[in-house]
């Protein structure tokens, strides 16, 4: 990504636009990018090895308990909403019930 940030950099320094191919040009440049694929994908696999070696990856002891927490939070707040949920549908049934015919 770095080198291709930089080839970005230079050509916008370089106000150098990429001129328009019409005709046999434009097959030629359309078979080299084609062709320029493979290389490209290899470039970004790179990339990503060197990005992922970086990585500091959480233990085991780290993912358990921050697993627990999201559990014991989705579980409090589930039933927290399911308790107002409940309250309002409650108050608004005697509401209506009140004032209805």
């Amino acid at each position: 990504m770095a080198l291709k940030a930089e080839r970005l950099k230079t050509q916008a320094m370089s106000n150098d636009a990429p001129e328009p191919r019409s005709g046999a040009g434009a097959l030629t440049s359309l078979w080299e990018r084609i062709k320029a694929v493979p290389q490209r994908w290899g470039g970004f696999l790179h990339e990503v090895r060197v990005e992922m070696r970086q990585v500091t990856w959480p233990s085991r002891d780290d993912v358990m308990s921050t697993t627990a927490v999201v559990i014991v939070a989705v579980a409090f707040f589930g039933v927290f909403f399911f308790g107002v949920d409940t309250t309002v549908g409650f108050l608004l049934a005697r509401l209506l019930r009140l004032f209805g015919h």
